[in-house]
């Protein structure tokens, strides 16, 4: 604005004391006005003073990353191993060892860095949005650029941006416990706190950054940002680095190496043991038992898991579901019931008045969405030139009782604020009003914002002659009982219970076409109006009005998701607000409301005991009328019958079902702070198709993870198997430790990477979801490990023992290894699907394994007929016939075991019921 002076440096005032300041001196301060600052002001400060966030370490840090791949208990043991080597001599192992590991942290580090990169972008792209006033016009903005001097608007629902000191209060109640411990709503007004010692929880006429709206709305100065905010403080004084982030999957998968660890060692010393008794030289043997621990514990896992769960939040993103919380992606996967709310999800959320009722005469509304197009005319009549005066006093107190902006951008008209409010906004406006002649001529001096405990708004306007008038919206039955008069095409006259049944009948009839219905009235009064206004003593004696009826029509593609959560073996459960009748009719569009299935109102539900509603929950589709303590316990009701609950929702209202759901799902575009704060996963797009991709995502991953395990697993157990075999009768090792290391290398970190970041495979929504509890290492998991482990190591010893009859010691060595490669790389394959055939998974094309496959293979051939590969891997000559042999003879573990999948699968699909 070039009415303000521009400050040389950035605007910081007496800290502190914010509420002891008149709003004047505070705005002199800041050099700011109640129009707000122009944009390029606003730049000015925010490069100034820095974004509006909390400073904290938990970003990714390269060297951190690159540290925490050293930090292995078997990484120090291949480090010494390498050392003593050295000391004694064998240069060649001894650098074989180091770039093992030094190749292992590489590709470790490489993975995670870029993991964790691609998780702080998504970070960004969600931070929370704040609404602004700059050059006199409300616009949204990302919450960290907001600046000192700026004008917070705040309405129910906002999380608030930064501290500020309040210039407009009405019916404003902040919920502080953030930062005062106070669950209780706290009252806000504009007085004056001119005394000493005003504790943070008593500053009734500031609001601080990191609280939210609980109810209201107001305006306030931001007189404070990022660090310098209340919040600050008490961020600065804590240790701000992340504690253990680490999910329930990661730390089950932690606790399985450890045991692993411990089961592999005893094993190795076993071996060792035999291999001391049978008069094997010691540092031969403590070399092989280091490099067969290596390749018996998967220690790459945890940071495995960590990729495909990280790479899984980014994959997630593209199909426009953002995660918060790491753990929403394995617990995703479990989800078995999705209470989902209607509006916006279910629907396109774009509301659209259809249909005006006024003095008993139904009037039809054309046009679409938030553009002005459109007219209003009696329904099954020509358009009129000139409305009656009862139409013309309905659009005015739905442009008059409404707090949306309509604006147009890209040519797209949309609402900034409530949907329905900028769907009643435009409604008025086609049947005649006019906001901004309106606003001139009777000013607003109070409103009550909608709250869903009332179920409706109001705004009490001066007009000519001292003349008070108070324009209402609300729910039908609601509002009908705080009215005593009917305004009919002859003039306002006594509501009789005649007038009282047939709006309740039209209401009624609007509902069954799936529109969703409210009433407006009004009251006029003379001034004065009471010191303390309250939204009870003003809204009664009402005059009523009419009906508007908005229509939200479903999505195209919500039929086809619910179909697929069918087969998934997910109970989908609509929760709304909305009127029974219009829940009712929009189930039944999109199928969810069949069979057997009812609907049940927030007042049926307050009728059931807590046993009665677990018996009659699976029965239940669809709970219409509903407020924020019902989604509540419809969610825990749904939790205490064993089920893992997906909550959606965008209000206020919302939020304590969604914290308390095992996975909280927000609305990007429509939702609030609060309830975008308090959820795990937050839908760019609003729509319940993107939570079926969601919930696909994370049965993905998590299928993924496990065939990984059981890849890594199976490796481990034919490698251990081949050396026990061979040391216990006898026979000289089959595997020296750079062979070992090099199977752990190319066989089990970059495959087992393949696997566990592998596409998602569509058959995961065919099957009922994972058991919350299932163990990962169950019995048939368990015994696929020792099965295919036994394969490979049985192919392996046939081969060793073939060439050790026909030739040396180092030729059968040679072939041992490079069928045992082989046969691990090529079961990679196989190990994408537990249910799945090889010819059935090969449209679904890994290319990342199949060139990790290719390119070690590779290496492995021209180990045998290259002289410095040779000696680097210690493997023989091999003329090529017997190379393409032992290639083929690597394919007999993947062959065998698909035919057992294959034998299986058919037995599986005779025994199953058609």
């Amino acid at each position: 604005m070039s009415s303000l002076p521009t400050p040389a440096s950035p605007i910081h005032p007496a800290e502190g004391d914010w509420h002891r300041r008149s709003t004047e001196t505070l705005l002199a301060e800041l050099h700011a006005a109640p129009a707000g600052l122009a944009p390029d002001e606003a730049g000015r400060r925010l490069l100034a003073d820095g974004p509006n966030r909390l400073e904290h370490g938990a970003r990714v840090r390269p060297w951190r990353i690159l540290l925490a791949q050293f930090q292995g208990v078997i990484v120090w043991i291949l480090i010494g191993a390498s050392a003593l080597s050295g000391v004694l001599g064998d240069a060649v192992d001894a650098c074989t060892l180091l770039a093992v590991v030094v190749l292992n942290a590489g590709i470790g580090f490489h993975q995670e860095y870029k993991a964790g990169r691609s998780i702080e972008a998504l970070e960004v792209a969600s931070e929370p949005q704040a609404t602004v006033v700059r050059e006199g016009t409300s616009r949204a903005i990302p919450a960290a650029e907001v600046v000192a001097g700026d004008i917070l608007v705040l309405e129910a629902g906002d999380l608030v941006a930064a501290d500020g000191r309040l210039l407009e209060a009405s019916g404003l109640r902040c919920i502080e416990s953030a930062l005062t411990g106070e669950s209780e709503a706290v009252r806000k007004g504009l007085s004056l706190l001119d005394r000493d010692e005003v504790s943070l929880g008593d500053r009734e006429n500031m609001v601080f950054k990191g609280t939210s709206i609980g109810a209201g709305a107001g305006r306030a100065l931001v007189v404070a940002t990022g660090m310098r905010t209340e919040l600050g403080r008490i961020a600065g004084l804590i240790d701000q680095a992340a504690g253990d982030g680490s999910t329930p999957l990661q730390r089950r998968i932690e606790s399985l190496g450890r045991l692993l660890v411990w089961v592999a060692l005893g094993v190795v010393g076993l071996l060792f043991l035999l291999g001391l008794l049978r008069g094997n030289p010691p540092l031969e043997l403590f070399l092989t038992a280091v490099s067969l621990a290596v390749a018996a514990v998967p220690e790459g896992l945890p940071a495995i898991v960590t990729v495909a769960l990280s790479l899984g939040v980014v994959r997630m993103a593209r199909r426009r579901a953002l995660i918060r919380r790491l753990a929403a992606v394995e617990t995703q996967g479990s989800t078995s019931v999705i209470c989902t709310d209607k509006t916006g999800t279910l629907t396109v959320g774009e509301m659209t008045v259809r249909s005006l009722r006024v003095g008993g005469v139904s009037y039809q509304v054309t046009g679409e969405g938030y553009g002005p197009a459109g007219e209003v005319h009696p329904e099954g009549k020509a358009a009129e030139r000139n409305l009656p005066p009862d139409v013309l006093e309905l659009a005015e107190i739905l442009v008059g009782c409404n707090r949306a902006e309509i604006s147009r951008k890209d040519g797209v008209w949309a609402v900034l604020g409530d949907p329905t409010e900028g769907a009643l906004r435009v409604a008025g406006t086609k049947a005649g009003a006019d906001r901004d002649r309106l606003d001139r001529e009777s000013p607003a001096m109070l409103e009550f914002p909608f709250d869903s405990d009332r179920k409706r708004a109001s705004v009490l306007r001066r007009g000519p002659a001292g003349r008070l008038r108070l324009q209402v919206n609300g729910a039908p039955g609601i509002l009908l009982g705080h009215c005593d008069r009917f305004l009919a095409p002859e003039g306002v006259r006594p509501l009789t219970e005649a007038d009282r049944t047939a709006i309740l009948a039209a209401v009624g009839v609007m509902a069954a076409r799936g529109l969703r219905v409210l009433a407006s009235a009004t009251r006029e009064m003379e001034e004065p109006v009471p010191d303390e206004p309250s939204a009870d003593l003003l809204e009664r004696d009402l005059v009523f009005v009419g009906l508007t009826g908005l229509h939200d029509p479903p999505r195209p593609e919500a039929r086809a998701a619910l179909a697929q959560c069918r087969s998934a073996g997910i109970r989908v459960v609509m929760i709304t607000g909305d009127h029974p009748a219009t829940a009712v009719a929009i189930a039944r569009e999109i199928g969810l409301l069949e069979g057997t299935a009812v609907a049940i109102t927030g007042a049926g539900l307050d009728r059931l005991s807590e046993d009665q509603l677990r018996d009659q929950l699976p029965g239940i589709a669809v709970y219409a009328r509903v407020t924020a303590s019902h989604k509540l316990r419809i969610v825990r009701a749904w939790k205490a019958a064993g089920a893992v609950v997906a909550m959606t929702g965008d209000g206020v209202n919302d939020a304590p079902a969604i914290a308390g759901a095992d996975i909280g799902i927000a609305m990007g575009r429509t939702g609030t702070e609060v309830t975008r704060q308090a959820a795990d996963m937050v839908l760019t797009d609003d729509n319940f198709a993107t939570i079926i991709a969601a919930v696909e995502e994370g049965r993905g991953i998590y299928g993924n993870i496990r065939h990984a395990l059981q890849y890594l697993l199976a490796g481990s157990a034919g490698e251990i198997l081949l050396m026990a075999v061979c040391v216990v009768v006898g026979m000289p090792a089959p595997l020296l430790p750079i062979h070992l290391l090099w199977i752990n290398l190319v066989t089990d970190g970059l495959p087992a990477l393949c696997l566990a970041t592998d596409t998602i495979d569509p058959a995961v929504m065919k099957s009922g979801p994972c058991p919350r509890l299932e163990r990962l290492a169950y019995r048939g998991f368990l015994k696929t490990v020792a099965l295919t482990g036994s394969i490979t190591a049985a192919v392996s010893f046939g081969v060793y023992a073939w060439y050790l009859r026909s030739g040396s010691v180092e030729t059968a060595r040679s072939a041992a290894f490079a069928v045992l490669v082989f046969s691990e790389l090529f079961r990679a394959f196989g190990a994408r699907s537990e249910s799945r055939l090889l010819w059935q998974i090969v449209p679904r094309l890994n290319l990342p394994l199949v060139a990790v496959v290719v390119v070690s293979a590779g290496i492995q051939v021209l180990s045998q007929n290259n002289a410095f590969l040779g000696r680097l891997l210690k493997t023989a000559p091999f003329p090529f016939l017997d190379s393409v042999a032992l290639l083929a003879l690597g394919t007999v573990p993947l062959l065998f075991l698909e035919v057992l999948k294959a034998i299986r699968v058919r037995h599986a699909r005779a025994s199953s019921p058609v």
